[in-house]
């Protein structure tokens, strides 16, 4: 019988031990830094451009840090996430930017899936759209790209360069977990009007090379409290690695002079879970609206509200400021 017992409390001590392994385990592949050619300002210069995008791409998970404090695995193999931004989120000069209303959050969650924003009506009542901020390097196409061009190794683009804050409602992004149109929540969330304020001038180098991006430092305040600071360099992925994922996961949308890629966000953003919480939520397989409920019930004090004043900036490429209306 004692055998038994001490049995029992040793599966049970090396269950726990093998559970908590499981939750805190690090990362198979730790992602690095893709190769770089920083520019500096002197390398080019700035121009007033027409900004007329047929597609606005948005890049995700494109930096470390954030993968981490987003609770996301990393496969090397899988390449950039890419998702698509409406054409009337972009603000270039940046002003205010108005709070997604109640109406709004439904109605576009009923658009992604016929019922959701129904469901969502009746079990939340009233849904907080979470505002987040997040400070991106964005690329414009300075010429069409074909398919050819892309399948070159040595190729390089011809881009300018500008700041943007890729403003998104956490709430609706959520809503795409475990979803297999994941990435077409991700850019819904995206794209209510006015979410992308930029810069109002492109950069432009004066010689276009392989893996060149201008070296800043991209930082986020909110009400002038820090939130946001880290390099461009730290970017997982190389703008040709992007514009490959964008055409493998958009076959039928080329890319033309004047598309626009934001390259992703580094952390510091206000939704974080950590990663041992996403593990034990996916073992326990919650559905995206149980997901949405823990959010809600932690603490919000770091997403935006209206009366915020966000600037984005990366050094000498500028900066552009927002206030939340």
């Amino acid at each position: 019988m004692k055998i038994l017992f001490f049995d029992i409390v040793y599966l049970v001590a090396f269950g726990g031990l093998v559970f908590t392994w499981y939750l805190f385990r690090p990362l198979t592949r730790n992602p690095q830094p893709a190769p770089a050619v920083c520019l500096n300002e002197a390398d080019g210069e700035f121009k007033n451009m027409p900004l007329k995008p047929r597609h606005i791409f948005g890049i995700g998970l494109s930096y470390a840090q954030h993968i981490a404090e987003t609770a996301h695995e990393f496969d090397p193999q899988a390449g950039p996430a890419v998702f698509i931004k409406a054409k009337a989120t972009l603000k270039p000069g940046g002003g205010v930017v108005d709070f997604p209303s109640n109406q709004e959050i439904f109605a576009a969650a009923e658009s992604m899936s016929i019922g959701l924003g129904r469901g969502l009506t009746e079990k939340f009542g009233t849904l907080p759209p979470l505002v987040d901020y997040e400070a991106e390097l964005g690329i414009i196409l300075l010429t069409d790209i074909t398919d050819k061009q892309l399948a070159d190794g040595a190729f390089v683009p011809r881009l300018g360069f500008f700041i943007a804050n890729d403003v998104s409602s956490r709430s609706l992004q959520i809503l795409g977990e475990g979803m297999q149109n994941r990435l077409a929540y991700w850019g819904m969330s995206k794209s209510f009007a006015g979410f992308l304020p930029m810069t109002k001038k492109i950069w432009i180098p004066d010689e276009h090379r392989a893996n060149a991006i201008p070296c800043v430092t991209l930082q986020t305040r909110v009400n002038g409290e820090v939130r946001q600071n880290a390099s461009t360099a730290d970017m997982i992925y190389t703008p040709l690695q992007m514009l490959r994922a964008a055409r493998k996961t958009y076959p039928q949308l080329p890319l033309k002079q004047g598309d626009i890629f934001i390259m992703g966000t580094p952390g510091g953003i206000a939704l974080a879970t950590p990663r041992w919480k996403g593990r034990l939520a996916e073992l326990l397989r919650f559905s995206r609206v149980t997901k949405l409920k823990f959010v809600l019930k932690g603490d919000q004090s770091k997403f935006l509200k209206p009366g915020d004043t966000v600037s984005v900036s990366g050094g000498w490429l500028g900066e552009v400021q927002s206030t939340i209306r």
